[in-house]
């Protein structure tokens, strides 16, 4: 069997035939590279989010049984110049970079990571929620420029403590679940909003389900959002629901930037209306330079890294070369989308 795994400079093609030989040790392998993440983020007709040129990936991947990229496109035409692919691997939890309804077209499964980096994210997080309350980040750019800001010590610039506050989750899935946990451990009670997770298994979990946005919002000292970006949920937090925030909340979003409207997020937090922010996703990225909200001094902000951990690069691979397995064995795995009437005989192996 023909792997062509092809990586970038933050999921090495390395580590992937690392973790692919472990489960494929006597397959042949082709490796290369695209250049991200130096290159920024590019979408065309069929895919976003990837960098990469699919006619030079096309000449080396045309050989391949099994393709499994990171960021790298898979386009229709790279799909229909390959006869002998039988299976699409993507290391991300969702395979954005993949044009999923070409590959169905020719009757081939796309196997994806689903919470590869939900610990690192979950994390980081928390990470970004107390840089933010506690003036890390602003404190420490401010000592490293040679200013000790006494300002930092003024009863109106020290952020609250988490212990007995109210925390607002949106979204309980894989991040969300284990922001929820660290947050309650920490003191807070957990709300949690998610339209598509049974109020029963958000109860289990000891969180309390609130089945309206509205309902949540006034009740929160700080908010943190996790949902998988949509169509319907694009902006779900916007100028309305800005609004019923306390004037005294924190918002993070390590999530998507097309959830929040950033230019009521400014208009926000520059009158006061919300504490502060804490944002490492931005709609557009990288974002302008002169983009108002990085002018903020209640704002921090990093470039969306919260999902990069080393454990995250091996751990999608992994995710990916068994569900690969699972396919040869004639399973069918749950992070695969399948082809309709798919069927692994005389597909695979």
């Amino acid at each position: 069997m023909n792997i062509a795994l092809v990586g970038d400079g933050f999921v090495h093609a390395d580590i992937m035939e690392a973790v692919f030989r472990e489960l494929f040790p006597n397959d042949t392998y082709v490796k290369l590279e695209v250049d991200w993440p130096s290159r920024p983020f590019q979408r065309n007709d069929e895919v976003v989010e990837y960098v990469g040129d699919p006619s030079e990936l096309s000449s080396v991947v045309k050989q391949a049984d099994v393709l499994v990229v990171s960021v790298a496109p898979v386009t229709r035409a790279m799909i229909e110049s390959s006869p002998n692919l039988k299976i699409i691997g993507c290391t991300r939890g969702g395979p954005v970079n993949v044009n999923i309804a070409a590959a169905h077209d020719h009757n081939i499964p796309v196997v994806f990571a689903p919470g590869r980096n939900a610990a690192a994210t979950a994390e980081y997080t928390i990470g970004m929620l107390l840089a933010g309350l506690r003036n890390i980040g602003h404190g420490h750019a401010a000592l490293s420029q040679g200013r000790w800001v006494h300002e930092f010590y003024l009863y109106e610039n020290v952020g609250f403590e988490l212990d007995g506050k109210v925390a607002g989750v949106i979204g309980f899935g894989n991040v969300g679940q284990r922001v929820a946990y660290v947050l309650k451990s920490l003191g807070c009670t957990v709300l949690c909003y998610d339209p598509w997770v049974p109020p029963s298994a958000i109860a289990a979990a000891g969180v309390s389900p609130v089945e309206r946005l509205e309902e949540l919002l006034p009740q929160v000292d700080l908010l943190t959002l996790h949902a998988r970006q949509t169509a319907e949920n694009y902006h779900m937090i916007s100028e309305e629901q800005l609004a019923r925030m306390k004037p005294s909340a924190f918002l993070v979003n390590t999530s998507r930037g097309g959830l929040l409207d950033y230019d009521a997020l400014f208009r926000s937090l520059s009158a006061g209306r919300l504490r502060g922010a804490a944002l490492d996703v931005f709609e557009e990225e990288p974002p302008p330079l002169d983009h108002p909200l990085l002018r903020l001094p209640n704002v921090t902000v990093t470039p969306h890294i919260a999902g990069a951990t080393r454990e995250t690069a091996a751990r999608g691979t992994q995710l990916v070369a068994e569900a690969v397995r699972e396919l040869l064995n004639g399973g069918r795995p749950n992070n695969c989308k399948f082809p309709d009437g798919w069927s692994a005989k005389g597909k695979v192996g």
